[in-house]
This record gives structure tokens, C-alpha cells and sequence, in this order.
């Protein structure tokens, strides 16, 4: 979290927004990540409002915020690059705090409630087709020249296709997981602190145990299970600099990432006849409209196979 000094806001709106943000990771329970983005969209917001109201904004101008005044927020915004999906966000950060605000009688939320979000452009999933998946998770296949950093690098991207985790998920594994061969279904606590129970293939087993085997480090019972080579816990960045590696050699597309192996199994399970809600469960969403995302996947794929294919077409 951001140091007080650096977001422009008066002492009673900065103890209002800590407030929130503690709220929001303790009560409401969401993830460090959405906190962060929540906290880096309201401090560009008061950094905007300083230069809208002609100095650092306390509860006092925000008390009746007019849908004008967010609107000039977002066209700001957008003039610097940001895009809907972000516009949105942001915008959901600044109605959460102005409702928390509101419940304790400081502000009145109805101008941020009565703005309509951008429209967000409707984009689907880019999954790996099936060959191209299980090249970019084979052991060999690997160009890491350590031996165990290669199998390293194998188990994680194994664990995010065979087993559809995120790859904050993966690396949150701890020595104690996957430790012995009857370990076939993990205890994953995901977005929002859900817990749920997802397989993990006998492939990726092997791929674990590969690992643990060439692995120079102890890899204790609450220590991370996936290590940086200097022993420390793995960065994701290393492994997203490791799949654009595997890109260029394997030459895949730019939308070829580690999130998108998860993609790559939640779309090859459904075409293999995997109903909705399984996969809604395996992949830890909140609501099944998220994942009927991979409906129109599946579809635009058939699509592309019956136009090439067809004689007609």
C-alpha cells in the first residue's frame, strides 16, 4: 500500500480511504491484488480531483460528487491511454469507497451511482489449441539449461494447463503439496479467499516430482514449493519471461501465456463434453456468467473448422 505522503487527499479523506481499504481486505476478504488496484485507482482519483477543485481534496468536496465530475475523471483518464476494462474498475473502486463513506454518513454515493459504466468491449479467451498446450508443458521441451530449473519451469506451466490454476495459485503451492503420489486433488483458496478442490493429472504429479527430485533446495513443509534460483520464492515474472521464450521457439502467437493455459483447460475440457458448472467449480469462479465465456470459445472454434473444412463453405 501507497504511503500517505504520496496521494494527494486531506487528512479526514485519507483516514476514510485506509479505512476502506483495511475493510476491504479483512471484512470483504478480497484479494491483494484487487486492494492494489482499488488503492492505485481512488489515489490517481484524488491526484485528478487536486487539479479539479485547485487543491488536495478532503470529505468535504467529494460530499456530493456529480456524475459530471467522474465523467471529467474518466475522460481524463482515457486521454491518457487507459481503456474500458480499466475505466471500469476504476470506477468501481471509487462507488465502493463512496458507498463505505456513505454508510458512515460522511458523503452522499448517488452522483457515482446514477453514472453508467463504459461499455466493455466483448473479447474472449485466446486458448492454446491442444498440441501447441502440451508442447509448451513438456519437460523436453523446456530451454532452461539447469536440468532443475527446466523441470521447474515444466511442473509450474503443467500445474496451470492440467490443472486450470492461476499462476498466483501455483506459485502459492508449499512444500507440503503434491508430496506423495496419492496427492491427486489439491485445496486451492483462490480470488475472495474461496477454497476449492481441483484434480491434478498423474502428468503433472510426474512433473512435481521431477522437480523435487533435481531441486537443490530443502523444500520444507510451509516453505513455497517452487523456487527462484537463489532459493527464494518463484517471481511470476520469470515464468511469463519463460513463456515468451517458448513463443518465439515454438512460434505461438503473443497471446500464447501462462494465463492462458488456463484458458487452454478450461476450453479443452469443455470440448471434450465438460459441462459448465464443473468448470465453473474447477476454475473457482464466483459466477457461472464468467464462465460461459468459454461457450463462445468453443463455438468460434467449431466455426473455424467448419468453414475450412466444409465443402460449401
Amino acid at each position: 500500500m501507497q504511503q500517505e505522503f504520496l496521494i494527494a487527499a486531506r487528512p479526514d479523506l485519507q483516514s476514510a480511504r485506509e479505512q476502506w481499504l483495511k475493510a476491504l481486505a479483512g471484512e470483504r476478504r478480497l484479494s491483494a491484488l484487487t486492494v492494489d488496484a482499488y488503492e492505485r485507482d481512488t489515489r490517481q482519483f484524488f491526484q485528478f480531483l487536486t487539479g479539479h477543485c485547485g487543491g488536495a481534496p478532503g470529505i468535504s468536496d467529494i460530499k456530493d460528487l456529480r456524475p459530471a465530475d467522474l465523467r471529467a475523471f474518466l475522460a481524463s483518464r482515457r486521454s491518457g491511454g487507459a481503456g474500458a476494462r480499466t475505466l471500469g474498475r476504476g470506477l468501481a473502486g471509487i462507488r465502493s469507497l463512496l458507498r463505505f463513506m456513505e454508510r458512515k454518513g460522511l458523503v452522499n454515493a448517488a452522483g457515482a451511482a446514477a453514472l453508467r459504466a463504459p461499455k466493455q468491449p466483448k473479447s474472449l479467451p485466446k486458448p492454446l489449441t491442444a498440441i501447441d498446450a502440451r508442447r509448451v508443458v513438456s519437460a523436453d521441451g523446456q530451454l532452461a539449461e539447469e536440468p532443475w530449473v527446466a523441470a521447474r519451469n515444466a511442473a509450474v506451466l503443467t500445474m496451470l494447463y492440467g490443472s486450470g490454476l492461476r499462476i498466483s495459485e501455483a506459485l502459492g503451492l508449499t512444500g507440503l503439496d503434491l508430496s506423495s503420489p496419492s496427492d491427486t486433488v489439491l485445496r486451492i483458496t483462490g480470488k475472495g479467499g474461496k477454497t476449492r478442490l481441483v484434480p491434478v493429472l498423474p502428468v503433472a504429479l510426474q512433473a512435481v516430482a521431477e522437480y523435487r527430485k533435481l531441486c537443490p533446495y530443502h523444500l520444507g513443509p510451509e516453505t513455497p514449493l517452487f523456487r527462484g534460483t537463489r532459493g527464494g520464492p518463484l517471481n511470476p515474472a520469470i515464468i511469463q519471461r519463460e513463456m515468451q521464450k517458448l513463443r518465439s521457439a515454438l512460434n505461438l502467437p503473443e497471446t500464447a501465456t501462462p494465463h492462458a493455459l488456463r484458458h487452454s483447460f478450461a476450453t479443452h475440457l469443455l470440448g471434450r463434453g465438460g459441462d459448465l458448472r464443473t468448470i465453473q467449480e474447477l476454475l473457482g469462479h464466483a459466477s457461472l456468467s464468467t464462465t460461459q465465456v468459454y461457450t463462445g470459445v468453443d463455438t468460434a472454434r467449431l466455426l473455424e473448422i467448419y468453414e475450412a473444412a466444409h465443402p460449401r463453405a
